[in-house]
């Protein structure tokens, strides 16, 4: 998924650090503009690629962005790239993926609003397809049920929107859950028919379970590092096998558990054991299995190992 490979899509990785020759460089194309992100001041060279891309792609403005691995202790101020060369983005701009529109901004600090590392997977939504013979939704899309657990800005559940399921949208952020909302209408989806929950997320697994609400799709992206008064500090290298026991008894029968992170340091041999935990804990089964590889323009090396884990499993 580099420039042109397909034209439904413009945003995605350019670069990706040492995998693609550029030691700590990771640069995005997001529709009209670059971001580029590194440790260190850019470089000379660094600074000429970006002209190169600028000039065959097309782009109104290069913003850089230093990176912060302690990103609890990063202010929006100091979180948000800068503009290096170019034109200034407006406040929220709108960008491609596989078909689907999405509202970005340059300006919210640790995120633009969409992880590109997780393309794939929200097509597989798209396409109700994992891999071959394993589809996301055992029965019509258009009958289905969609938790999204650390909705963010709901990219994922505009994917299931758009087969026709039904999606329920649990985020501690009253902002992001707006900004699914925008996502949505950019999409023809009226939000109206979906739900949108404001509170700590494993509060409200608890009491949608203890509901005996089930859903034929749970979502659970949750952030490495967060905090709550509800449910206090949330690491997700250490507290995933609680997450996932709180999440299986939210999958109906037959339905998907579609579990992510990419926690640095945290393996992904670690990470399935843990979610295997949790699953057995919850006394569910798991009865097929796929764990999906990060996207061609993430590429990981024995230096740069991959750094997002994302298994999907279907429960008895």
């Amino acid at each position: 998924m580099r420039a042109g490979r397909n034209p439904e899509t413009n945003a995605y990785r350019l670069i990706h650090g040492e995998a693609d020759g550029w030691k700590e460089l990771y640069v995005d194309r997001l529709g009209d503009f670059l971001l580029m992100q590194s440790p260190q001041p850019l470089t000379d060279p660094q600074i000429d690629v970006a002209i190169e891309w600028k000039n065959r792609l097309n782009i109104s403005g290069v913003y850089y962005k230093q990176l912060n691995r302690l990103v609890q202790a990063s202010t929006k101020r100091n979180a948000s790239p800068r503009l290096v060369m170019g034109l200034e983005s407006p406040d929220t701009f709108e960008v491609q993926e596989s078909g689907a529109t999405f509202r970005l901004s340059l300006n919210e600090g640790y995120s633009t609003g969409l992880f590109l590392d997780m393309r794939e997977n929200r097509q597989r939504i798209l396409n109700n397809r994992v891999e071959p013979g394993f589809p996301v939704f055992e029965s019509a899309p258009a009958n289905s049920f969609v938790l999204n657990c650390f909705a963010y800005t709901c990219a994922f559940s505009v994917c299931a929107a758009r087969t026709g399921a039904a999606t329920t949208n649990l985020d501690l952020s009253r902002k992001y859950l707006d900004w699914g909302r925008d996502n949505m209408r950019l999409n023809g989806i009226d939000p109206g028919h979906h739900d949108f929950i404001y509170g700590d997320a494993l509060d409200w697994m608890k009491r949608l379970a203890k509901r005996g609400d089930t859903y034929d799709l749970v979502i659970l992206d949750p952030p490495t590092f967060s905090r709550s008064k509800k449910s206090g500090v949330f690491q997700a290298k250490r507290n995933y096998p609680n997450l996932a026991k709180a999440a299986a008894p939210l999958v109906g029968k037959g339905g998907m558990l579609l579990a992510c992170c990419n926690a640095a340091g945290y393996s992904g041999k670690k990470f399935k054991e843990d979610v295997r935990i949790g699953i057995r804990l919850s006394r569910r089964k798991i009865v097929n299995s796929f764990t999906a590889p990060q996207p061609p323009d993430f590429p990981a090396t024995a230096k740069e190992p991959a750094h997002l884990k994302v298994s999907w499993l279907r429960l008895n």
